[in-house]
């Protein structure tokens, strides 16, 4: 009897052990289109703003003691869109360029999300985008097209993840039909950091987007101090998923607007946004920091963005500092021009020149004013219509002197297929290092926390 005792409670004590192994928290961060350039490029931008050559000073998490290189090709492609990529780290699958949630064959494949859900975590997805978009969509929803936006918007609820925050869903139906269904399933709406804090309590289940309607957060350089941004959606998100399981939670934070920056090469705007970034994970840190021993924190992203380079034209120099003053993004910037334009404020190329002096600190050179001139004068010759989209042009162009005056490059508008990095600190993080595939990720995120 004492014998079968005795055995009984060692099996109970390695069992226990085995649970208190796992972490209990897992957080996991996305930058989309973040490749290696783009995080040594904002370390030494920060540096170089105070004069220092290096990385005296260095984000948060290029600070983790565990590192790897992840492959990101698709099924289809050497060089994967949002939606395969997405796929490969949310379910550990490889799929065509395009497809949400499903494997190759056409086939729904479970998320890392949705086994924390099966095993009783709470789960939180968020990001910068429309929470339908690509990524954020690849750990709840399956469709054969991530262009499938209305499916996707309609599969959000189904399997009662407890916290979503982002930019409103792209969805051209009746908006407030698809969120009366939200309610339905016990989701309360939150718009804007006050109304969430005013309605967490008593929420079953919580979203929470901007102020007004918008499908995507603004640029942090763009942001003012009523707008929501991603430090306050993981702390907001931290707070309600610890109350919803004693086991844990399950909680993916997307920089999805990284991305979007690099696709217009606009390298001030992109590093801002990675500076953002690393702005919600210093909150995942300091929550770290009171449950080191029950924390995973993994920092990577799906794709590179640009083929961003630091380095322009052979040149073995680097001047980041000259992005110091730009103060908006180029989609901000173009609708200003066109605004003073419609005002009779932009008269001139001169005036058009001061208006980019102001708004991005650059003083254009000889080559540069004479490219601007001949695009000038298009925006002149032109009706309301052709005017827009020569204006757009110019702050694209202007966007371009910008890169050129900090000696930095970009390679293209797309996707490219290099390697990106990941970061990974707490329980089981070791697990991370080397030369791994993107659908190692989420599996090895599972296996660490014990999911199934």
């Amino acid at each position: 009897m004492k014998r079968g005792l005795c055995t009984s409670l060692l099996l109970l004590i390695i069992a226990m052990a085995a649970v208190a192994q796992n972490p209990k928290y897992v957080f996991y961060f996305i930058g989309d289109g973040m490749g290696p350039s783009h995080v040594l490029g904002t370390e030494l931008y920060i540096n170089e703003l105070q004069g220092n050559i290096g990385r005296n000073e260095k984000l948060s998490f290029t600070q983790f003691p565990h590192t790897a290189f992840v492959t990101t090709f698709s099924a289809s492609n050497g060089v994967t869109d949002s939606a395969a990529s997405g796929t490969a780290l949310a379910t550990g699958n490889k799929t065509y360029n395009g497809a949400i949630g499903m494997t190759a064959d056409g086939t729904p494949c479970s998320s890392v999300a949705q086994w924390a859900k099966d095993a009783g975590y709470a789960v939180g997805i968020s990001t910068t985008v429309p929470i339908n978009h690509a990524t954020p969509a690849a750990f709840y929803a399956h469709q054969k097209s991530r262009n499938n936006y209305d499916e996707i918007a309609q599969e959000m609820h189904l399997y009662s993840f407890d916290f979503f925050a982002g930019g409103d869903p792209v969805y051209n139906g009746d908006r407030n039909e698809l969120y009366k269904r939200y309610r339905k399933s016990d989701y309360a709406i939150a718009r804007g950091i006050k109304q969430f804090d005013a309605m967490c309590d008593n929420a079953d289940r919580m979203m929470l987007f901007q102020s007004e309607v918008l499908t995507q957060l603004p640029y942090s350089i763009d942001q003012s101090n009523d707008d929501l941004n991603l430090a306050q959606i993981t702390k907001a998100g931290i707070e309600f998923l610890t109350e919803k399981s004693d086991k844990g939670f399950f909680f993916m934070i997307e920089g999805g607007k990284i991305d979007y920056a690099s696709h217009s090469n606009d390298a001030a705007t992109m590093i801002k946004e990675v500076q953002d970034f690393d702005a919600a994970i210093k909150v995942a840190l300091d929550f770290y920091n009171e449950h080191s021993d029950e924390t995973l924190i993994v920092v990577t992203a799906d794709h590179e963005t640009g083929g961003f380079v630091l380095g322009y034209f052979g040149n073995y120099t680097l001047n980041l500092d000259a992005m110091k003053g730009q103060k908006c993004s180029e989609d901000v910037l173009a609708g200003t021009l066109q605004t003073l334009y419609k005002e009779g404020k932009i008269n001139s190329c001169e005036a058009l020149t001061e208006v980019l002096q102001t708004k991005l600190g650059i003083t254009p050179d000889e080559g540069q004013m004479k490219h601007l001139n001949g695009l000038y004068r298009k925006v002149a010759e032109g009706n309301k219509e052709q005017s827009d989209k020569h204006l757009s042009r110019i702050a694209d162009y202007a966007i371009g002197i910008v890169s050129q005056q900090s000696a930095i490059s970009w390679a293209s508008g797309n996707h490219s297929g290099t390697f990106v990095p990941l970061f990974a600190i707490g329980k089981g993080a070791e697990k991370f290092h080397g030369i791994i595939d993107n659908t190692d990720v989420p599996k090895t995120i599972s296996n660490i926390a014990g999911y199934r």
